[in-house]
């Protein structure tokens, strides 16, 4: 809203009555807020109440319109109506505002000046303008003189601004405030009163025109008035005027659109009559009547040229000017506005001079601009008569509306594929086959609403369109006949697009994107498996069907049968578990009670049809593991409630083929697939549990008396013997082992003891291969978290004491694995015994006290200092440091595997430290790495960071202490050395200082981590002056440039704190002498400015600047003129204690550390962390791999 002006601008009043004899008469509406009665009347209009409530003070003149009018609109529920404004009448809704514009027009053709100015008025206060509006009288438009005065000009004294222009036969002025166009106005403000308001607002206009369409609106005086009054104030720099005065002006032509249209229709009726006279004969025809008829067409066509003359004066007058504003908002209206025109009026608007505006604005930076045009297209390209008129304009910007697809706007991409399918159902000949190929691909989109469009546009060009033209049949066996042709060659087109594309991998997204379009045909259960089942015709049929259905004499090759299972498994995923797919946005996820009961029944046919057909399918393509991992997924998807479920021979012969394809393949994806379709049918709430849990418990039995056999006839006194194909044996059936071990709970077999004596086997000649040790320790793994799981078992102790040694021995055994010569088997041992020790740490927090509980295990030193080693060796190694890596420049895919390794073998390392098994330091070797390696293991290093805080804050920071000092050891000792070669461990002096600064990042609530932050300055401090003698030999502490790492904290220190960490500092520096002209002191002299820099709203380096110079002190001055001894910085003649002065002094430092107001207790030496035992060693000991780290 605008602010009221100042008094001299409102006191401005209109003149009760004009002045006959003079040539200019004027006047001024008032619009204030000192009319309460008006305000009070408001909150009882038939609306919801709104926040944005303008009032003025209307005069009786302009009250007499309307009063009449809303007496008729309320009813008579109010004895006594007092006069509003038009501008209120937007309040009462469309009913009322019908009656109340009757009214005006009454009025208007009784004094249309005093009517004019109400409605002047309107439009100024549906601006947002409480302003003054004065009126004045030109009797001659063209004068010089008048048009001269017509500016906008501003007056910064008043702080006011002016907008004097004409508005024929008026010249007005609106007054008003100087802030204006940081000021709210109704089309702006926020909320549902916007939208409440644009509504309104468009339709009185629309109800002006439509009720003076037979009347006033032809009187030359009205419509110029209001066009000029339009034109003036969409022109002008203030926002609120152009915004509001545009849309209204492009609403007035949409109205005066209508208008035409029913002149129209009124030339065309009344020339059919004048036909229908001519055609009569003589003694019929009436020459009087035809004459009135014709004299109406006359009058009709007047009428609709001046109502074309009013549209094109808007056109040129706001449309060509507003266009291309500023304001996206006014650009938006003018499109929307345009695309209606052209539809509603096409013999007019619908040509090459108006559709240009709409190509140009399609290139628009705004969004909503370019949804607009594409919105107003979708409509004229929807309609086939307006097709031959857009010839020109889709020849020009075809390749615009194609690239808009990849808008980065969703709304408008999508939006964009929804016109593209119109061209393409409506003219064939527009998009070309590049064109095509270019769309088709938006199936793969990550937004499903672009996919489901583009998915849409497929089925309608290629599969629609595939299958072939027939008459209908009368015999029902000829129609499903063809309708099963039907389905094939659709199906074929389909394969056909999904080889041929060769842009995506997974067919569950070209599923998903037809799924909306072509649900019936992917949900054709009995079409596709029939398809599948289908053998290859003969000879003597191919001659037969050759000129019936190609497609069918052909059949589908492997590959295809491949393609097509892959579909009518994600098909089957798709009912099940609806649109939701990992890497694809947009789709919805919340159903309907009435969508679940049509997935519920959807899911039912899928199961009575494939429970019964799947084990043929499963039988034909028994020779191809692909195929078949495919089919085993599908029993997944069945729910539990089907009749057929309860079938026991049904349900056996399915069991019975998947048991048959285990006994053939072994790959990763048909067991994975297996043991999950076996652990979906062995659930309580299928009726084939039973059955299920039989077969599941034969095929475990079964490969458990394979291998014991065969690990008694080839392990023999700690050697395995067993010759190539008996290695291969024992290789598979544990592969099958492993796959439903990791599904199902197998301790009943005992595997544990079987497996274990193949780990004690030494390595060499007589050990087990890579491929038997790799899947035995992930047997063991699995056995150990199951045995961890499933804590009520543990009724007795000798059971609890029987699994501590079980848990201890795989841990020794997975130790020693770590040193393996084959790199699979070190990573499987590392991630075993970190899962296995994480899922410990999880059974004593769940355990059920009432219960025999676990017992404690506690993993060795040797083996936490192997585990830390394993992560620095295997997880933070360079590019050129990889051992491991067979070629010197590995593809992009390779280098991806290897870091998807690679995190999971950090984030199982972090696990350990979070759940408490190993001690918090251990993190401090980790987090050393978080700057170097940030890109690739920055976000799992963070979140230890995190869940470490939330353990305990205080230990979490000393760990990022001990990191800091340990890069900070390292890189002192790797500078004595003077080695020529860097040590991996080390790392430069900016680096660590870098590395503190992010480690003082993550403390983001002060108040909450104050202790903390407190701790890290003290420990510092202690670190650099603990046993620190000050002499010849070491003037300054060997340490002391680590303060200049320990200033990246100081900024996290509240402001008395800072006083208090100053204090210990002055502690630790009152015994020794200290030179501030030598460099060597340099760090303490930085470290001290950032404890002080924050208080004086300076920053560090201002205060060295300052502590540098010998003039800032009185004291340091006389010193350097009169003596030649070195100056002593003493607590007294600190010069960075300007304003800070007496807390330097040893009493005032004691009174300090006494007071502190959350006493963190200081270390004592014995308690300092041992930073020798935990540094890489980097001299003689280079054979030696562990990390020393004191626990």
């Amino acid at each position: 809203m605008i602010p009221e002006p100042s008094a001299a601008a409102a006191s401005a009043s209109r003149s009760s009555e004009q002045n006959n004899d003079g040539a200019n008469s004027s006047g001024a509406v008032n619009h204030s807020e000192d009319d309460s009665g008006n305000e009070n009347r408001q909150k009882s209009v038939r609306r919801r109440k709104r926040t944005h409530k303008p009032s003025e003070n209307v005069k009786s003149k302009s009250a007499k319109a309307s009063r009449s009018s809303v007496s008729r609109a309320r009813g008579r529920k109010q004895k006594h109506v007092e006069a509003v404004t038009l501008f209120e009448v937007i309040t009462m809704g469309r009913s009322a505002m019908q009656a109340v514009i009757d009214d005006w027009i009454e009025a208007y053709v009784t004094d249309r000046d005093s009517s004019l100015l109400d409605l002047i008025s309107f439009f100024i206060q549906c601006c947002g303008c409480k302003g003054v509006v004065t009126a004045e009288m030109c009797q001659n438009k063209e004068d010089s003189d008048v048009m001269s005065k017509m500016v906008e000009e501003l007056d910064e004294v008043a702080g006011l601004q002016y907008k004097k222009f004409l508005a024929f036969p008026w010249i007005l002025t609106v007054t008003w405030p100087m802030d204006t166009d940081s000021m709210e106005y109704p089309l702006t403000q926020s909320g549902p009163y916007r939208r409440w308001f644009h509504s309104e607002f468009c339709d009185f206009v629309s109800v002006l025109v439509t009720q003076c369409q037979h009347s006033v609106i032809f009187d030359c005086y009205l419509m110029n008035t209001v066009i000029s009054l339009l034109t003036e104030l969409s022109n002008s720099y203030v926002r609120a005027f152009r915004h509001t005065c545009t849309l209204a002006a492009v609403k007035l032509l949409s109205s005066l659109v209508g208008v035409a249209l029913s002149l129209s229709v009124g030339i065309e009726n009344s020339q059919k009559l004048s036909e229908v006279q001519k055609t009569k004969t003589m003694r019929q025809k009436s020459t009087l009547q035809l004459e009135r008829i014709q004299k109406k067409i006359t009058e009709l066509r007047e009428k609709r040229t001046e109502i074309e003359s009013m549209m094109d004066i808007i056109f040129k007058g706001i449309f060509l000017k507003r266009y291309r504003d500023v304001l996206p908002e006014i650009r938006s209206i003018c499109m929307e506005e345009l695309g209606l025109w052209m539809k509603l009026y096409s013999s007019s608007f619908l040509n090459d001079s108006y559709l240009k505006y709409m190509g140009w604005m399609m290139h628009d930076k705004v969004p909503d601009v370019r949804l607009k045009c594409v919105l107003s297209l979708q409509g004229l390209y929807g309609d086939p008569v307006l097709l031959p008129k857009l010839d020109l304009f889709t020849s020009r910007f075809k390749d615009r509306m194609i690239s808009m697809t990849l808008d980065k706007d969703n709304e408008v991409a999508v939006q964009t594929m929804k016109l593209l399918v119109l061209i393409s159902k409506n003219s064939d000949d527009v998009l070309s086959l590049e064109d095509y190929k270019q769309l088709l691909q938006f199936v793969y989109s990550s937004q499903r609403p672009l996919a489901a469009t583009a998915g849409e546009l497929l089925y309608s060009r290629l599969l629609n369109t595939a299958s072939p033209a027939s008459e209908t049949q009368d015999d029902p066996n000829e129609e499903e006949e063809e309708h099963k042709q039907q389905t094939f060659t659709r199906l074929k087109a389909l394969l056909r697009f999904f080889q041929e594309s060769q842009l995506h991998k997974h067919v569950v997204y070209l599923v998903d994107s037809l799924w909306d379009c072509g649900g019936a045909l992917l949900k054709d259960w009995p079409a596709l498996t029939s398809v599948l089942l289908q053998d290859p015709p003969s000879e003597s049929q191919v001659c037969v069907c050759l000129c019936v259905c190609v497609c069918v004499s052909v059949g589908l090759t492997q590959d295809e049968n491949a393609v097509l299972v892959e579909i009518l498994v994600a098909s089957v995923r798709q009912t099940s578990e609806g649109p939701v797919l990992a890497g694809r946005s947009g789709a919805k996820k919340v159903m309907s009670a009435r969508e679940k009961k049509i997935q519920v029944d959807e899911c039912t046919k899928l199961t009575e049809h494939l429970i019964v057909v799947l084990p043929k399918l499963l039988s034909k393509f028994s020779d191809s593991p692909d195929i078949v991992a495919s089919l085993i997924k599908i029993p997944q998807f069945f729910i539990p409630e089907c009749a057929e479920a309860g079938n026991t021979q049904v349900v056996s012969d399915l069991l019975a083929e998947i048991g048959a394809v285990l006994d053939l393949h072994s790959s990763p994806a048909v067991l994975e697939a297996a043991a999950r379709t076996y652990l979906s049918l062995c659930g309580e709430e299928m009726t084939c549990c039973s059955e299920a849990q039989t077969a599941r418990d034969s095929l475990i039995q079964s490969w458990v008396d394979k291998l014991t056999s065969l690990l008694q006839s080839t392990l023999k006194e700690d050697r395995l013997s067993a010759d190539e194909g008996e290695t291969r044996e024992i290789t598979v059936t544990l592969k099958k082992l492993r796959a439903f071990y990791n599904c199902h709970d197998l301790s009943g077999w005992t595997l544990f003891e079987l497996l274990s004596p193949l780990l004690s086997v030494e390595g060499g000649q007589g050990g087990p291969t890579p491929e038997v040790l790799l899947e035995v320790l992930q047997c063991l793994s699995f056995s150990m978290v199951w045995s961890l799981n499933t804590s009520d078992t543990l009724t007795s102790k000798e059971k609890a004491v029987a699994q501590r040694l079980q848990l201890r021995l795989f841990c020794e055994r997975g130790h020693h694995c770590l040193s393996h010569s084959d790199l699979c088997v070190r990573q499987q041992a590392f991630l075993g015994v970190c899962d296995v020790l994480t899922a410990h740490s999880y059974q004593l927090h769940v355990w059920d006290p009432t219960s025999f509980g676990p017992l404690l295990y506690t993993p060795s030193p040797k083996l936490q200092r192997a585990l830390l080693t394993f992560v620095c060796q295997h997880v933070f190694v360079g590019a050129e440091s990889d051992s491991h890596s067979g070629v010197s420049e590995n593809s992009e895919e390779e280098r991806l595997e290897d870091l998807h390794r690679q995190r999971n073998l950090l984030a199982a390392y972090c696990k350990l430290i979070i759940h408490g098994v190993l001690e918090m330091s251990m993190a401090a070797e980790v987090f050393m790495y978080y700057m170097k390696y940030y890109n690739d293991f920055g976000d799992i290093i963070k979140e230890t960071m995190y869940r470490t805080r939330q353990v305990d804050k205080i230990e979490s920071s000393r760990t990022l202490v001990l990191c800091l000092q340990q890069l900070f050891v390292r890189l002192k000792r790797e500078q004595e050395s003077g080695s020529g070669r860097a040590h991996p461990g080390v790392q430069t002096f900016t680096s660590i200082k870098e590395l503190a600064r992010r480690f003082a990042l993550t403390f983001g609530d002060l108040v909450k981590f104050r202790e903390c932050v407190v701790m890290i300055h003290r420990n510092g401090i202690e670190f650099v002056f603990q046993e620190f003698s000050q002499g010849p030999e070491t003037p300054t502490p060997l340490y002391l440039s680590y303060l200049t790492i320990l200033s990246e904290f100081s900024s996290k220190l509240l402001k008395p704190d800072k006083k208090t960490v100053f204090s210990y500092l002055q502690k630790h520096t009152t015994e020794h002498v200290i030179d501030l002209r030598e460099e060597c002191w340099q760090p303490l002299i930085y470290y001290r400015a950032s404890l002080l820099a924050a208080a004086e709203g300076e920053d560090a380096a201002s205060y060295v600047s300052s502590d540098r110079r010998p003039n800032r002190s009185p004291l340091s001055k006389q010193k350097l003129e009169g003596n030649k001894s070195p100056c002593l910085l003493t607590p007294a003649d600190s010069k960075v204690s300007k304003g800070h002065r007496s807390s330097f002094s040893p009493s005032r430092q004691e009174k300090t550390t006494d007071m502190d107001p959350f006493s963190v207790p200081v270390d004592p030496p014995a308690r300092m962390l041992n930073l020798g035992g935990s540094v890489v060693s980097a001299s003689n000991d280079a054979e030696d791999d562990t990390v020393e780290v004191e626990l």
